[in-house]
């Protein structure tokens, strides 16, 4: 959100390869993309920070340069998360109803009972998502307040992370002066851009190839069903060529966005590139073909291992229409149709979408995550904020204690 402006909302991905900070303004249903700002990310691995400073500095940048262009100043952000340590697991619970109908009041309660799971210590509940709620025995209700009944029962889906990961994306926001309005799982805001209401209703899987994880999550009667992150992504793809062809890491990135294929069959047998030599050796010219012999296992083994989540799982009925892949590791050539060879189902590229503005400019996969954050604020406004200061802290316990004197007296 800009400051003066409330119809602003920013979306702050804080990726593993790349920052992206996207500005949209909200008039009514409508989206309008007005600024974005990308630097290449230096402080993370795996979606986790692990330099600070280096992440700072990276937000900054990227934040400066959507200034620019929004021509606005930004003081809070949707923030993104991912990373191997996040899970998502399904939890129930059932009230009783007391009044002649269900209240607002009741739904809360449901919900508090159905997120009353032991979690661990280092744990933090980072969503809490209703996916369906169950009146006597009616099923499939979205939104029970006003009913009659005798017994409520909710059906959501809890996000958790790991504390310290969630809280170090929310202290370089911090430090680089921003407020988190909310941290948002990654593959909660690509599907918000990159899928269709007929997609989320019918059942969809969505992948999200990032630099650092690939995010997992299944969409059924326009609800999540299931999350996963895979602390694989295109990372694994850019090392597995810098080993190949005994390249440097930079380079390797060049080529694989270049030249990068993960279908051999696709590549023409005469192509051929040249890979700079490492410690000052003599650059080499190689068949093009290798780097489609290097890229199909790796990208094979990530749908496996997805694949075999999705059985895991038992989602594999909820993933009728197909999958959806996005991100900016799906910009690779084929990697639909790995998609669809190794799940057995239709696949097709995501790219934002329902948004005007700037339509162009983000018509593309990585940026899927910062536009879908954008959208997820819309929705949401206005909301809390997370600021990790012991002031606030303080200030929070004070209101907490005084409520709990008001309920006591």
């Amino acid at each position: 959100m800009a400051q003066g402006n409330e119809n602003i909302v920013v979306g702050l991905d804080i990726g593993t390869t790349k920052i992206c900070c996207v500005v949209g303004e909200v008039r009514g249903p409508e989206v309008n993309v007005i600024g974005i700002g990308t630097h290449p990310s230096v402080g993370l691995r795996k979606g986790v920070v692990v330099n600070i400073e280096s992440t700072v500095e990276s937000i900054k940048k990227a934040v400066e340069e959507a200034e620019l262009m929004a021509g606005c100043e930004i003081s809070s952000v949707y923030a993104g998360i991912a990373g191997g340590h996040i899970t998502g697991f399904n939890s129930r619970g059932i009230v009783a109803i007391k009044g002649p109908e269900i209240t607002p009041l009741d739904v809360d309660r449901v919900i508090d009972a159905a997120r009353a799971v032991a979690i661990p210590m280092d744990r933090e509940v980072i969503h809490v998502l209703p996916q369906e709620y169950i009146v006597d025995d009616q099923t499939g209700i979205q939104n029970p307040v006003g009913m009659a009944g005798v017994r409520l029962e909710a059906k959501i889906h809890i996000v958790t992370g790991a504390v310290t990961s969630a809280h170090n994306i929310v202290k370089c926001a911090n430090r680089a002066g921003l407020d988190v309005c909310d941290i948002v799982l990654e593959s909660l805001a690509s599907g918000e851009a990159v899928l269709t209401g007929e997609e989320k209703q019918l059942g969809t899987a969505l992948i999200d190839l990032g630099g650092g994880t690939s995010d997992l999550a299944i969409f059924s009667g326009q609800n999540i069903k299931h999350t996963f992150v895979l602390a694989l992504g295109g990372d694994n793809l850019t090392n597995d060529i810098a080993i190949g062809l005994r390249a440097p890491l930079a380079e390797a990135e060049k080529i694989k966005k270049k030249y990068g294929s993960c279908l051999s069959e696709n590549i023409n047998t005469e192509d051929t590139i040249e890979v700079p030599g490492m410690g000052g050796r003599k650059a080499r010219k190689l068949p093009r073909q290798i780097l489609g012999e290097i890229l199909e296992p790796r990208m094979e083994e990530i749908f496996t291992l997805l694949k075999r989540e999705i059985y895991r799982a038992e989602m594999e009925h909820y993933v009728t229409s197909g999958v959806v892949v996005t991100g900016g590791t799906a910009l690779l050539d084929g990697v639909t149709d790995i998609a669809e060879s190794v799940l057995g189902l239709p696949a097709r590229l995501g790219k934002p979408q329902g948004i005007t503005g700037l339509t162009d400019v983000v018509n593309n996969p990585m940026y899927a995550t910062g536009v879908g954050l954008v959208m997820y604020g819309a929705r949401k406004q206005p909301v809390k904020k997370f600021r990790i200061r012991d002031k606030n802290i303080f200030n929070s316990i004070v209101q907490r204690m005084k409520k709990w004197f008001k309920e006591v007296i």
